[in-house]
């Protein structure tokens, strides 16, 4: 089991920028790839973001392409979420995710074993 607690959220402007961090402990060394997911009032949780603990490679869903970056500093067990370029639609409580096995696709939040408790993000107009 993997242990994960997110700082970082907070209120923006639109066109703001938050990086939000995520601190895994615990089995670390068995984490397979670490996610972020979102999840806005009334609607359903959304992939985000993920990125695979050994390679560093990372997987973005459409709408935050070229805006958002998901990064792993493997020495300190915590992957981080850098947000750009903010909008309104961006609101919402972001939780990371720790998949301990391998499993497809990388965007099923089914695949990912752990989650942390989620963090508030909302950007006003």
């Amino acid at each position: 089991q993997v242990q994960l607690i997110e700082s970082g959220g907070g209120s923006v402007q639109a066109g703001g920028s938050l990086r939000l961090s995520c601190a895994a402990s615990g089995r670390t060394d068995s984490t397979y790839r670490m996610g972020w997911f979102r999840q806005a009032p009334g609607k359903e949780r959304d992939f985000v973001a993920a990125v695979r603990w050994g390679s560093g490679g990372t997987y973005y869903t459409d709408s935050v392409k070229g805006r958002f970056t998901i990064s792993r500093d493997t020495t300190k067990s915590t992957v981080y979420l850098q947000m750009n370029s903010l909008k309104p639609e961006d609101t919402a409580v972001y939780s990371c995710a720790a998949g301990l096995r391998q499993c497809s696709p990388y965007y099923y939040g089914g695949c990912y074993d752990d989650w942390g408790q989620g963090t508030q993000v909302t950007v006003s107009s």
